[in-house]
């Protein structure tokens, strides 16, 4: 493909390689991020997932060592061969990641056919194994003990060594099992973990592509598409963190989102007419379960024409809204992008005047259906008609709408998927739908994000059912429409882990399951993992049983009103989790993996995971199961949440787990802060701090950063914040300061009291002005000053 190496030459940050038979670059962006690229298709690179690259002023050198190029950071030796061959070592010599130079040997499929012919198909089952033709294709040599990460949101568990994906957006309404090779997402970022070193692979090509983590052979794992060009990012760690990180860097970071979405939100197809809409949020209030948010699925719509309303089932829709807003709800709608095609309506007329829609090959706008009927589809591969139906929000901005939620945008359609050939805009580079289709979502999402940030003073809440790479800068995401089975609960995890170090800290999944019919016990046991992931959302589908928390009996209203509450409690823990992440590109639900590398025994827990860094969950997700094994990573000692018990880390312990308790570890030496129960954000005044103080060991020191703004608009990005800063440090034998300083005041008052509970030492006591606690009892001090000091005594 590429043959012998013939010359290069170094312009700023590129180096530019010439084989026999074709060209590449190599862009070096950063000591420890490395860009290939090889034109198979065309010249240009008009990356969608990066879109502001990072200025390179990194150095290194470049150097021809026996017909090898050399490429040397401070942190990486790049050698490039015949073929464009590309091996990776760390300063040491040690070799990273390495091009596999075999031939590719996948195992043997056999058939039993005399004819040769497959007849797997004629019973309704797929074929497995078979991938369209790559024209790029990179394979890597496969060490035994390598794990794999990331992907998405793709189902199986969370290491993914051993399968393989294909990257093509898809809406199957089947139940989702461990053997689909596609959903909604297309997210080409693959972390791999061998020994003690970690680096990722961000293949930026969004034309149907395939991932294969050495399902086919042992010795290799490889990437490759069907068309486009080779164009991946190399990206070292050694650590999982510094590779999401670098990864975030490139593709953007997941902004703050408003304070309210991090509380809870109900949903259902549909809550209509208004009444229905009504009745729900009254009785929220009236069961006294928090609530932020509740959404309108397509049946608030006039016959399913977008950016319109129902004016009999929905009268007075803005009067409506502005109730509801009253008692302290948020309201999100759903925008597909199908364009209904009625002569007269109006989104249909300026879109056809204008040419804003796809077309056939002819230049004819194209026709599909969905749920409006025949629907024209925008190019939102166009600038213009991103612009345009980012004024087309204002709609639901001038009614009081909160937030979109964009669905349907794989995008979906009725009549069959769109034909490849499908004509695109794409930015002045004309294409097809076969490199669009990956990124139709993310173009949507974009241009929603664009709208509200025009219009509205707020920061953005897109929600979005399909995407790409990057889209985190533009959306939240769910993880599509799951069922109301067992093992969609266990499945939710792994997926909303890789999406996490896939880039996407902001994410969740429907609480309880969207289709088939849910019971009490699964609803209990899905709240206590809901609660803690950042888009907390219950959602359930047309005609299958209601799933409101009231919806059953006593006691699973109950256990729904505790783990809701709980997440109420936590949401600064969560704000500053969300805060870290758009600094850092780190996630606010992570696998044990992320914080503890070094512990071989966590790579491969699929059913445990990490809120932050400090709250460690192992929710029971097993139908009838009342007690668990939970392994707490070693390097840490872990506080039990519930009965302040302390565990060694580094072992298993058996846990009694009854319905209403899900476990919950405290990593020692952690400072959490909380607030008191509200029933929405913005109910009572933000004026109390809670601090659960998590004692460090003797002699060592424990800190929090607490970060407060106004929970809605970027003023905090022009230094409209406030930032506190906890310190616990020894004070001799048994003893301890506690330090909570103000370091930072750029918005309002601030808190004015504190509530200090020490947890986990068995006999931990707080003076403050006389006073003493128990562990687990808090004290209450003012916060008069901009630093308050505290003996403890343990």
């Amino acid at each position: 493909m590429f043959g012998n190496l013939q010359k290069f030459e170094q312009t700023g940050h590129t180096v530019r390689l010439t084989f026999e038979q074709n060209r590449a670059e190599v862009d070096v962006i950063a000591p420890d991020i490395v860009h290939f690229f090889a034109p198979q298709k065309d010249e240009h690179r008009l990356s969608k997932a990066v879109e502001n690259p990072p200025a390179s002023n990194t150095d290194f050198h470049v150097e021809d060592a026996d017909g090898l190029v050399v490429i040397t950071t401070s942190k990486l030796r790049v050698e490039i061969s015949r073929d464009f061959h590309i091996d990776i070592f760390d300063t040491q010599g040690r070799a990273v990641c390495r091009d596999y130079q075999g031939e590719p040997e996948p195992f043997i499929r056999y058939g039993g056919s005399a004819t040769g012919k497959s007849f797997v198909s004629a019973e309704g089952h797929e074929e497995a194994g078979k991938n369209a033709p790559m024209k790029v294709s990179v394979y890597k040599q496969l060490d035994g003990d390598t794990h794999f990460y990331g992907l998405g949101e793709k189902t199986g568990p969370l290491n993914k060594k051993g399968y393989h994906y294909r990257m093509w957006n898809t809406d199957n309404p089947l139940p989702h099992t461990e053997n689909f090779d596609t959903l909604y997402k297309s997210i080409p970022f693959l972390i791999a973990l061998h020994g003690e070193t970690a680096y990722g692979i961000f293949f930026d090509n969004t034309y149907e592509s395939y991932f294969d983590m050495g399902r086919d052979n042992s010795a290799y794992y490889y990437f490759g598409a069907k068309d486009g060009n080779l164009d991946y990012y190399f990206i070292y760690g050694p650590s999982l963190k510094s590779v999401v990180s670098g990864y975030t860097s490139l593709t953007g970071r997941t902004p703050l989102p408003q304070l309210w979405a991090l509380g809870y939100q109900q949903c259902r197809w549909s809550y209509a007419p208004k009444e229905r809409l009504l009745e729900v949020a009254e009785r929220f209030r009236k069961e006294h379960i928090p609530c932020d948010v509740l959404y309108l699925d397509i049946d608030y719509m006039d016959g399913y024409r977008v950016f319109t309303y129902d004016r009999e089932r929905f009268s007075d829709f803005k009067g409506m809204i502005r109730k509801l807003k009253d008692d302290g709800f948020k309201v999100v709608t759903i925008i597909d992008p199908g364009v209904k095609k009625d002569a007269g309506y109006a989104v249909y007329e300026e879109g056809l005047k204008n040419g804003y829609f796809i077309t056939d090959p002819d230049g004819i706008p194209y026709v599909n259906a969905v749920w409006p009927g025949d629907a024209l589809f925008p190019d939102f591969s166009n600038a213009k008609v991103r612009a345009w139906w980012a004024d087309k929000q204002q709609f639901l901005i001038e009614n009081g709408v909160a937030g979109v939620w964009n669905d349907m945008n794989e995008p979906a359609s009725f009549h069959g998927p769109l034909p490849d050939d499908v004509q695109f805009h794409n930015d002045g580079y004309r294409t097809d739908h076969a490199e669009m289709h990956n990124v139709y979502g993310h173009y949507m999402a974009r241009s929603a994000f664009e709208g509200f940030r025009k219009h509205s003073d707020k920061r953005p809440f897109v929600i979005t059912r399909a995407c790409y790479a990057g889209t985190q800068k533009y959306s939240t995401i769910w993880t599509g429409d799951n069922q109301s089975l067992w093992e969609h609960l266990r499945m939710s995890i792994p997926q909303l882990l890789n999406l996490g170090l896939s880039g996407f800290a902001y994410a969740g999944c429907d609480v309880g399951g969207f289709g088939f019919d849910c019971t009490p016990e699964l609803l209990s046991r899905w709240v206590q993992v809901g609660c803690f992931t950042p888009l907390f959302r219950n959602h359930s589908s047309y005609e299958t049983r209601s799933q409101e928390p009231w919806a059953f009996d006593e006691q699973t209203k109950a256990i729904n009103q505790k783990y809701i509450e709980l997440c109420y409690t936590l949401l600064p823990y969560l704000y500053d989790a969300l805060r870290e992440g758009e600094q850092t590109g780190l996630p606010v639900m992570r696998p044990l993996v992320l914080e503890f590398q070094d512990d071989p025994a966590v790579t491969d827990i699929n059913d445990e995971f990490l809120c932050g860094s400090a709250l460690l969950v192992a929710p029971v997700v097993q139908q009838g199961q009342r007690a668990r094994s939970v392994y707490l990573p070693k390097g840490a000692n872990w506080i039990d949440f519930w009965t302040n018990e302390t565990f060694a880390g580094g072992q298993n312990i058996l846990r009694d787990a009854p319905l209403d308790l899900c476990p919950i570890y405290v990593k020692e030496g952690s400072i959490l802060p909380r607030w008191p129960v509200r029933q929405y954000v913005g109910e009572q005044a933000a004026d109390t701090l809670i601090l659960d103080v998590c004692l460090p060991a003797p002699g060592e020191e424990a800190s929090c950063t607490h970060f407060t703004d106004d929970g809605e608009t970027f003023a905090y990005r022009e230094g409209g914040y406030n930032r506190y800063e906890a310190i616990v440090r020894p004070d001799g034998p048994g003893a301890a300061v506690l330090r909570v300083k103000k370091t930072h005041a750029g918005y309002g008052n601030g808190y004015r009291t504190l509530h200090i509970r020490c947890v986990g030492k068995p006999a931990a006591i707080l003076t403050s002005a006389g006073k003493a606690a128990s562990p687990g009892e808090a004290v209450a001090c003012p916060f008069e000053t901009d630093t308050v000091e505290l003996l403890l005594r343990y």
